[in-house]
């Protein structure tokens, strides 16, 4: 038999006792959920009140109030139990349905229920996936914005450092210098001045002494005869001379 706390919520517990699992049929199911220990029987019901008057369960129609009923029975396995409120012998409003399999009994969630549980399903799924994108991020305010994967770190490792030689800026910051320039030249806009053009003067050309004195050289003439070699004389004697 499982102990359980009544606060909890009825969608997330079970109940069973194994006692009862081998002679469970048709007509002692509803008795079996009536058990004390069962979290999802309510003590002030309709049924209550007839099995300490030792009535029949036809009694229940000709009652008002909280009453519960076998809904459908798939033996051994399967029973399903409806909680309802009876209004007259012909209207009811169904609460809540419970399902028994193979003795253990469970809340059957209602559609606002399963639709949260999906809901909060996905939100947490699509949490989790940007809460882990964003572990993934990084910002320099150099650089910017870029992705930094687990994967891509044992890949440098790997990978033969090699030196990349540092730009003196980069794209990001290049284009954030570009809209701050265009913003003050919106906002301040340059102010053109139309100025007169004076009359040009001549320039008169003046050459260089050199290149005024400088004169075409001469053509060549026709080629000058060799000199004539005379044959090699003795020098003259000297002579005493008289006093």
């Amino acid at each position: 038999m499982a102990s359980v706390d009544l606060r909890d919520n009825l969608l997330g517990i079970s109940w069973v006792d194994s006692g009862w699992v081998p002679i469970l049929n048709p007509s002692n199911v509803l008795e079996y959920f009536s058990e004390r220990s069962n979290p999802f029987y309510d003590r002030t019901c309709n049924n209550e009140v007839v099995k300490m008057q030792r009535l029949t369960l036809d009694h229940l129609n000709q009652m008002v109030g909280v009453e519960y009923i076998l809904l459908h029975a798939q033996e051994p396995i399967l029973y399903i139990i409806r909680k309802q409120q009876r209004q007259s012998p012909t209207q009811v409003i169904p609460l809540a349905d419970y399902y028994i399999i193979a003795g253990v009994v469970y809340q059957a969630p209602d559609l606002g229920s399963v639709i949260s549980s999906r809901v909060l399903s996905a939100v947490h799924g699509i949490q989790s996936a940007f809460d882990e994108a964003m572990s993934f991020c990084r910002y320099h305010p150099s650089k910017g914005y870029w992705w930094h994967f687990k994967d891509q770190e044992e890949r440098e490792r790997v990978k033969p450092k090699s030196k990349r030689k540092e730009e003196p800026s980069s794209l990001f910051q290049r284009q954030r210098v570009d809209t701050l320039l265009l913003d003050l030249r919106n906002k301040f806009p340059p102010t053109f001045y139309q100025v007169k053009k004076e009359p040009e003067v001549p320039v008169e050309i003046v050459k260089p002494p050199e290149e005024r004195d400088t004169k075409p050289p001469a053509p060549p003439g026709p080629p000058r005869p060799a000199p004539q070699t005379t044959p090699n004389k003795p020098p003259p004697e000297k002579r005493a001379r008289l006093q």
